[in-house]
């Protein structure tokens, strides 16, 4: 399940829990039964509007049939004339507005038919309406009743609202009475003791040695990084060399200067002071020991750029650590069927290969995978 969904989730759930709590129910009864008033009245809206309908095809039909009779007297006039063409015309028109006539027909009693459906339907729900006006009645009783004895029962069981607080209170001031009492006597035990007397609880002492403290924190953490700083500055230059970057052009140029350190040959790692690590999907490496912190230093900074989602730095990273375990270590051959101690990412795996793998194999399933 995906972090967005499990949060639309929990959402979901908050916003429900939240809703349940301030719902009241006799409001809830009180808008039910207005929608369906609301109902009632669309209804009613509707009919007239079918009926609006009815009346307008039915007026357009007694002026088509009116123009009908119009229109024969026409042709009995022109024939009575002489005028035959004229008498035609009529006729064709006359024949025009009776096809009309017919094809009003139908949409009137459809009209007429969906009217009496909607009357049907305005009675039925009025019928509906009647019942549930009487049981929201009841509904709104019997909720009032059931409200007004939990609350009788939680004052009675000391489980109201206002009991409640009243209780905390109490609770609290029992506490810092408890904690005041206990204080009162340790400042009593040390006064009579003669410890509140001594330098080393207060006075010059104190500043001295939090400065002290401080320092040496301090000095600790710069040695720290200083010493990542030269672990992370050999596997560079080593990768360097490995690559040719390093090559100067004459001899020359070297004299005065000492060569870049190179990976120690395989043979002169052992399990003591080595490890060997997979970059998935490539060769196995064996490094030496001493580029353990800067592996967890970059494997806590993998797992914050997970945690945000962040790719850019998520390849950057793994950029960085396949740079270091390629020029720091040595290179194993396929023939050697060595357990590898760490596994991880290549530099071109992505976030969500990387979940994948995290979330779906085992650590000796995926060092099967590995070996084969």
């Amino acid at each position: 399940m995906s972090i967005f969904k499990r949060m639309s989730q929990v959402f979901q759930q908050k916003a429900n829990a939240a809703l349940n709590k301030v719902e009241n129910p006799t409001e809830a009864l009180d808008l039910s039964y207005e929608k369906m008033l609301e109902n009632l009245q669309q209804v009613r809206r509707s009919i007239a509007d079918v009926l609006t309908s009815q009346k307008r095809l039915e007026a357009q039909r007694a002026s088509l049939q009116s123009q009908y009779d119009k229109l024969q007297g026409q042709a009995r006039q022109a024939l009575q004339q002489g005028q035959e063409d004229v008498a035609k015309l009529a006729l064709t028109r006359a024949q025009d507005a009776q096809k009309n006539i017919v094809a009003l027909d139908p949409q009137i009693n459809q009209l007429q038919a969906q009217e009496q459906a909607l009357e049907e339907t305005g009675r039925k729900l009025q019928s509906k309406i009647e019942v549930f006006r009487a049981q929201r009645d009841t509904m709104k009783a019997q909720y009032t009743a059931a409200k007004a004895s939990t609350q009788a029962m939680e004052s009675l069981g000391g489980l109201s609202e206002q009991m409640t607080d009243v209780n905390l209170m109490m609770d609290r001031a029992k506490d810092k009475v408890d904690e005041m009492q206990a204080r009162a006597a340790a400042v009593s035990q040390l006064s009579d003791s003669g410890v509140l007397d001594s330098p080393s609880l207060g006075g010059s002492g104190d500043d001295i040695e939090a400065a002290l403290a401080a320092s040496s924190m301090t000095n600790s953490v710069d040695l720290q990084l200083e010493q990542m700083k030269a672990e992370l500055t050999e596997g560079t230059k080593s990768t360097a060399v490995d690559n040719g970057t390093n090559q100067l052009p004459n001899d020359s140029a070297t004299k005065g200067s000492s060569q870049p350190a190179t990976p120690p040959p395989a043979a002169e790692l052992n399990e003591t002071n080595s490890i060997t690590i997979r970059i998935a999907g490539e060769s196995r490496y064996k490094v030496p020991v001493t580029i353990r912190p800067a592996l967890e230093g970059l494997d806590t900074a993998m797992e914050l750029a997970i945690s945000q989602s962040d790719e850019v730095a998520f390849t950057k990273l793994t950029k960085q650590l396949t740079k270091l375990i390629r020029g720091s270590g040595t290179e194993l051959s396929d023939a050697d069927l060595s357990a590898s101690d760490l596994v991880v990412p290549s530099a071109d795996m992505s976030i969500a290969d990387a979940m994948k793998i995290l979330g779906s194999e085992e650590p000796e399933d995926a060092e099967e995978d590995a070996q084969t």
